[in-house]
């Protein structure tokens, strides 16, 4: 089996594409927005995004940067743009040093500690914020919103000339709204819950489920700093989210098996909500 297959799923006009398997490798880009969350190995799939979104320092989610630092010299990229962890950056610093003297090459790209809270532009009108997860090492999710704004509602109706006199004399005619759009957690504990309410409303939650069998124990799970699928199931009634995409199944599982317990254990409702993502070429 081929666990480093390519999967694709789509939501209204957002593309979720890449893999993940716990322990093996975890990179999902979304090309709408140019963006890659985590990047395994540096699986060809990421090779064109702009921003790079590092939710931790283990392998299977990092350990592809330098390389793809290097295909983006090699094929004359813009440098791309990685945000990560405080903890992580001088030391992918150090490593990609090591590389350039070994290659004898100097790469061109960015390493941004990620600040919690902090809005980082993206394309257009988008722009993501850092939310905190519990792993076994330092690490944070990432949220991606969508800014928007519209005549304030007690303007709405008046005389166009009286609105743009409010307006030439600095005032502020618009309302802004901030749309969270795709959350991604990385690996987690499920208490990254606990956390900013804008994770549990966006349109759609791309959130690690390892286990979910009594093959593992929900206390192994959480020993690991992973999720058990029996901790989600009693928390999905506090969830707006309009799809629930689960990612980071351990290889033990098929899809096909994961998705029978989601019909066995879940209501319809929730069961139509929750998708599986398309990680291997098994059914």
């Amino acid at each position: 089996m081929n666990i480093i297959h390519r999967g694709q799923w789509k939501y209204k006009e957002w593309t979720l594409e890449g893999n993940s398997v716990a322990g093996v490798s975890t990179s999902l880009i979304c090309p709408e927005l140019s963006v890659a969350f985590d990047v395994g190995q540096g699986l060809p799939w990421a090779f064109n995004m702009q921003n790079f979104l590092i939710t931790h320092s283990h392998m299977d989610h990092a350990a592809g940067i330098p390389y793809i630092i290097s295909q983006k010299a090699l094929t004359g990229q813009r440098a791309p743009v990685f945000y990560m962890p405080k903890f992580m950056t001088e030391k992918m610093h150090q490593i990609v040093h090591l590389w350039q003297e070994m290659e004898g090459h100097v790469y061109d790209y960015k390493f941004i500690s990620t600040v919690e809270g902090e809005k980082i532009p993206l394309k257009g009108n988008t722009f993501f914020k850092t939310f905190p997860t519990t792993h076994r090492v330092p690490s944070n999710g990432y949220c991606v919103f969508r800014e928007s704004k519209k005549l304030r509602a007690d303007l709405q109706g008046c005389d166009r000339q009286e609105i743009l006199d409010k307006k030439s004399r600095g005032e502020q005619v618009e309302d802004f709204f901030e749309e969270p759009l795709i959350a991604f957690t990385g690996d987690t504990q499920i208490e990254f819950l606990d956390g900013p309410e804008f994770v549990r409303r966006a349109k759609i939650l791309v959130m690690e489920v390892t286990y979910i069998d009594d093959k593992k124990s929900v206390e192994s799970a959480r020993e690991w700093g992973h999720i058990h699928f029996e901790e989600l199931i009693p928390r999905l009634e506090q969830l707006e989210n309009e799809r629930v995409v689960l990612m980071h199944l351990s290889a033990r599982y098929s899809r096909k098996q994961f998705e029978k317990e989601i019909i066995r254990r879940v209501s319809p409702e929730w069961a139509q909500k929750l998708v599986v993502f398309p990680r291997d070429p098994r059914p």
